[in-house]
């Protein structure tokens, strides 16, 4: 089926120059270009909502990753949730909600086979690019098959009251484990605590980290759920329980670093007879269905939140990204791309 478009302008963030330290708004080039159109195979989304993640940081850095690196001059890539506006393919129809590798621009064009339809209202967007999409997928497999979590295991989660920290420690209490989440200030841990239900929360700034580690977990720590890397990761190792399992799952605090810092204490790996695992949920695509499914079911028995930090207008990128380095939001961060007044209002608003 094909539609008219009724405007031709598509607003496109491109990477300007590659970041040093933490990302500056003058890092990026926000510019309208025409709309492209779709070949036989592809659709037209139009963007709704736009995933920012900290991968992204890494991406734009020019170093190697588990994904080719952004160029000057690139769109910058990320998941994203939007409705077909064109298509030239029999798989989607005009008006199909789909979520895919759509780029922080407002219009994109992809074939059709990459995209994945989503039969949910427009409303639950947001929930399929954090709970239910990439965040969620990745705490749940993360926990399960790389943490080999069990009931009654100590979990220790960094970056709690992130998207993807914050959804594995309210699993993991779901499933029986004892969970203390690692987050940023007072006020992030009371709401890691008293929203999220986690059993405790220490402050990441806290100097000594790792003697309060110890006192919250006097047995040592089962499984680390690990996002932010640097000083927290030693302070974890330093805790660890026999036969412990490490998730490596990101290294928020060493992305805007020209050097990253990998921990001294490493030998603690060996004396505790403990793995530290890499871990990209890409590799895990046939988890996704049963991953999806089970978080599903949490969130509709009320045992999984899907908070969101939202940033209004595709202008908001650079601080949305500076976001989740500065400590600024709670959840999974999206930019939605269309604004009003009463956007603007409530501009990086939690929900």
């Amino acid at each position: 089926m094909v539609t008219t478009l009724h405007t031709q302008t598509n607003t496109t963030v491109r990477l300007a120059r590659r970041p040093s330290g933490m990302p500056e708004d003058n890092d990026w080039s926000i510019a309208d270009e025409p709309v492209e159109r779709p070949d036989p195979g592809e659709v037209l989304v139009e963007t709704l909502y736009v995933s920012v993640d900290p991968a992204m940081r890494a991406w734009v850095s020019g170093a190697q990753t588990y994904r080719a690196p952004v160029n000057p001059g690139d769109i910058m890539p990320a998941a994203a949730a939007g409705r077909v506006i064109e298509s030239r393919d029999a798989a989607l129809e005009v008006g199909d909600l789909v979520t895919g590798d759509l780029g922080v621009q407002r219009y994109a064009v992809r074939p059709a086979r990459v995209l994945e339809r989503i039969t949910a209202p427009v409303d639950a967007l947001p929930e399929h690019l954090g709970v239910l999409g990439i965040a969620g997928i990745t705490a749940y497999i993360g926990l399960h098959d790389i943490g080999r979590l069990k009931p009654g295991d100590t979990l220790v989660v960094s970056g709690a009251a992130g998207a993807v920290g914050s959804a594995a420690g309210q699993i993991a209490r779901a499933f029986g484990a004892r969970v203390i989440g690692i987050a940023g200030g007072e006020e992030k841990c009371r709401y890691v605590v008293d929203d999220l239900g986690f059993d405790a929360c220490l402050d990441h700034r806290d100097p000594e980290l790792a003697s309060a580690l110890s006192a919250a977990a006097p047995k040592g720590i089962d499984v680390y759920f690990d996002n932010v890397g640097g000083d927290v990761l030693e302070a974890a190792l330093d805790n660890l329980a026999r036969g412990a399992r490490i998730i490596l799952c990101g290294a928020v605090s060493q992305y805007n670093s020209e050097r990253m810092a990998g921990p001294s204490n490493y030998m603690e790996l060996l004396i505790k007879r403990a793995s530290m695992t890499g871990f990209v949920v890409f590799d895990h695509r046939d988890r996704f269905d049963q991953a999806r499914a089970e978080l599903s079911a949490l969130l509709s028995r009320g045992e999984l939140r899907a908070d969101l930090h939202i940033r209004q207008g595709l202008h908001q990128f650079p601080t949305a990204l500076r976001d989740l380095f500065t400590g600024t939001n709670r959840g999974k961060v999206l930019l939605k791309t269309t604004t009003n007044n009463a956007d603007r209002a409530e501009n990086g608003a939690t929900r």
